[in-house]
């Protein structure tokens, strides 16, 4: 009789010590899931600052860059596409077009003397590029984010409560090969 007693007492034990290792799992992959929501939402905001400089930039620099039609349309179609983008995906091809454009706006500036020295010009320069390395500095902890969740996912015992919760991989945020392509600035006047 006390055999069977201990060996009820081992197997509950057994059990419960299952018990408590899976909702430690299950917790731990539900704060991973926030943290990835939440370093996206962090960036987002971000997004959402850049675009409310964008329309001043581009005021800014029109009258002085004719020329470059295509770029400041290419900006504010980019600028339309991040705030009106539906999936994480599309918001982030996005927001790289919008990066490019800067590039280009503001390697181009550099043929416009009076637009460089434009204090407007330049106070929206130095705001959008203070963005821009928080944004990148917002990506990378996105993705880490997505890393660490990704590997816990994907690992013992992990795996086992990851399906159980049918979680996926999440993407990372990263350039598309047509984004990692030479910039071609145009120097007409």
């Amino acid at each position: 009789m006390d055999l069977w007693i201990i060996i009820v007492l081992i197997i509950g034990l057994l059990f419960f010590t299952l018990l408590i290792v899976l909702l430690l799992i299950y917790n731990g992959l539900v704060r991973l899931k926030n943290n990835i929501e939440k370093s996206w939402a962090n960036i987002d905001v971000l997004l959402k600052q850049r675009s409310d400089e964008l329309p001043n930039l581009i005021a800014s620099v029109k009258g002085y860059m004719q020329h470059e039609r295509t770029t400041l349309e290419a900006l504010t179609k980019a600028r339309t596409d991040v705030l009106k983008a539906p999936t994480l995906s599309k918001k982030a091809a996005s927001d790289m077009l919008i990066t490019e454009s800067l590039k280009t706006i503001f390697a181009v500036a550099e043929n416009y003397p009076t637009l460089k020295a434009n204090e407007n010009f330049l106070k929206l320069q130095n705001r959008i590029t203070a963005l821009e390395n928080e944004l990148a500095d917002r990506r990378e902890f996105y993705n880490d984010s997505v890393n660490i969740y990704n590997i816990r996912i994907q690992s013992i015992p992990d795996l086992i409560v990851a399906r159980m919760m049918k979680c996926t991989d999440e993407p990372l945020f990263k350039a598309s090969e047509e984004d990692k392509a030479v910039v071609h600035v145009s120097m007409r006047k």
